[in-house]
C-alpha cells in the first residue's frame, strides 16, 4: 500500500455511493465523522476513495466493479476501500480487483480503515452534515426474499436502530439546523424496537423539532391504518410516499413472490390518498422480468397510468446469480427489455409533467438545496424540493441551502422543474 504523500496535511477522502438510500445514509454517516477538510467531492483529488457498493442485480455488480476500477485508475493512485453489499457477499473477489483495494464488509469499520491508512489520530474528528436533507438510517436487513433479490443474503434479517439512538441523532441534527430528515431502511416497515414501530419513529423524530420528516420507501403492506393515522396528524411529515410496485401484472407479481396483487396495491394507494390529501406517490417498476409477455407488459402500462404515480423509477430486469429468478426459464431478450423500459420511462415522464401541471397555482414549502447556475439575466435563483417532492426553482436574493421558502407554483419545463414565485405573507 502506498504511503500518504504529505503527512502534514489531512488525508483527502472521497465517497462513491451506488444503490439505495440506505447506502447513501451509511456513506453520509461515515463522511460526517471526518473533519470537513478531509472530505472532497472529486475522487481525482482523493488519497482514499470509499466505494459503497450495491449488489441487487447483475448490472449493479457490473457498475460496482467499474467504479472500483475507475478509482484505481485515477492519477493520485488512491487506496480504494470497498464496502457495501458486494463486499459483504464476495469479500475475496472484491479484494482481488486490485492491489490497492481493501474489502471491508463491515461499514462500521470503514472509518477505522481510513484512520489506519492516513496514520493520523485526528482523522476521526467529527465534521459537519448537510443542513438541507439528511438520510438517517433507522433499519437494516430484509426477510421478504423476493425471487429477484439477493439483499436478504447480503444484509441479513431486519434489524432496528434503537429508538433512543435515532432520537439522539435527530436532536443533534435539529440543533445543527437540518431542515429535513429522510428515514431510510432496507425494509423500513419492519422496524421494531421493543414496542416501537415505524409510526413511533416518525412521531419521535418530528418531536425533536426538525421541520420536515420523510421516509425513503415503504412496502405496500406496511401502509396500514396506524401508519396513515400518525402520518396524517404529524405536521412535519412530508406528503410524499414511495411505494414499490415492481409490476402491474398479477402473474408477474406472483413470479416475483411479491406479497400482494394489483387490487391490494390499488387499495393501499386509495387509503393513502384518503388519509393524506394531496399526497404524491412514486414507485419502482421492473420491466422484462423472466416470462413477462407483451400482454403482461401492457397490463403494467395500464395499471401505472391508471394509478397516476407522481414519478417512476424504471429498472430493466438484470439477473442476479444466486436468486430464483436468475434460474427461471423464458428470460426476456435484452432488446425487448430495453424497448419496454423506454416505453415505461416515457409514460413516467408524462405522469411527472401531469403531476407538476396539477400543482400549478398551489402554495408550497420549498426546501432550498442549491443556488441555480447563473443565467445571462444575472438574476439569482435557487432550486429545491417541496414536501410533495416536486422540484422547483424560484428567484430569491438571499435564500441559502437549508432555507424553507413559501412559494406559489407555476409552470413546469420539460424536465419537470417547476417555476415558482415567493408567496407573499401579507
Amino acid at each position: 500500500m502506498r504511503p500518504m504523500p504529505d503527512p502534514a496535511r489531512a488525508p483527502r477522502v472521497a465517497f462513491v455511493t451506488l444503490g439505495c438510500k440506505v447506502n447513501q445514509a451509511e456513506s453520509d454517516t461515515i463522511a460526517a465523522a471526518l473533519p470537513d477538510a478531509c472530505v472532497v467531492r472529486d475522487a481525482a483529488e482523493a488519497d482514499v476513495v470509499v466505494v459503497n457498493t450495491c449488489t441487487v442485480t447483475g448490472e449493479a455488480d457490473h457498475k460496482a466493479r467499474k467504479a472500483v476500477r475507475h478509482a484505481l485508475g485515477l492519477p493520485n493512485a488512491p487506496t480504494v476501500i470497498v464496502t457495501g453489499c458486494m463486499a459483504a457477499l464476495d469479500a475475496g473477489g472484491t479484494a482481488a480487483l486490485g492491489d490497492r483495494v481493501i474489502a471491508e464488509p463491515d461499514k462500521k469499520r470503514v472509518l477505522d480503515r481510513v484512520v489506519e491508512i492516513a496514520g493520523r489520530a485526528d482523522t476521526g474528528r467529527a465534521g459537519r452534515r448537510s443542513r438541507t436533507r439528511v438520510q438517517l438510517k433507522v433499519e437494516d436487513g430484509c426477510d421478504a426474499f423476493c425471487s429477484y433479490c439477493i439483499i436478504p443474503y447480503a444484509r441479513g434479517v431486519p434489524r432496528a436502530v434503537p429508538l433512543a439512538e435515532i432520537v439522539a441523532t435527530s436532536e443533534e441534527l435539529a440543533a445543527a439546523g437540518v431542515a429535513e430528515v429522510v428515514l431510510a431502511g432496507i425494509n423500513i416497515g419492519r422496524y421494531s424496537d421493543g414496542g416501537a414501530r415505524l409510526p413511533e419513529v416518525i412521531e419521535a423524530v418530528a418531536a425533536t423539532g426538525i421541520p420536515r420528516v420523510r421516509i425513503s420507501s415503504i412496502e405496500p403492506g406496511d401502509v396500514d391504518t396506524r401508519f396513515l393515522e400518525v402520518a396524517a396528524r404529524t405536521p412535519a411529515f412530508c406528503r410524499h410516499l414511495h411505494i414499490p410496485l415492481q409490476s402491474g401484472s398479477d402473474a408477474v407479481l406472483a413470479r416475483m413472490e411479491r406479497p400482494y396483487d394489483t387490487g391490494r396495491f390499488a387499495d393501499t394507494v386509495a387509503a393513502a390518498c384518503n388519509a393524506l390529501p394531496g399526497v404524491a406517490i412514486s414507485t419502482d417498476v421492473i420491466v422484462g422480468f423472466p416470462g413477462e409477455t407483451d400482454a403482461e407488459h401492457r397490463e403494467t402500462l395500464s395499471f401505472v397510468e391508471h394509478t397516476g404515480f407522481s414519478r417512476l423509477h424504471v429498472f430493466r430486469y438484470s439477473a442476479r446469480a444466486g436468486t430464483p429468478a436468475a434460474a427461471m426459464a423464458d428470460q426476456v431478450p435484452p432488446q425487448v427489455r430495453a424497448a419496454r423500459s423506454a416505453e415505461l420511462r416515457a409514460l413516467g415522464e408524462r405522469l411527472m409533467l401531469q403531476t407538476a401541471g396539477a400543482a400549478r397555482g398551489r402554495t408550497a414549502e420549498l426546501l432550498v438545496e442549491r443556488v441555480a447556475p447563473a443565467r445571462p439575466d444575472g438574476v439569482r435563483r435557487v432550486e429545491g424540493t417541496t414536501r410533495e417532492y416536486l422540484r422547483a426553482v424560484v428567484v430569491h436574493a438571499t435564500a441559502a441551502p437549508g432555507a424553507l421558502v413559501r412559494v406559489r407554483l407555476g409552470e413546469a419545463d420539460a424536465t419537470g422543474m417547476v417555476s415558482s414565485v415567493v408567496e407573499s405573507l401579507g
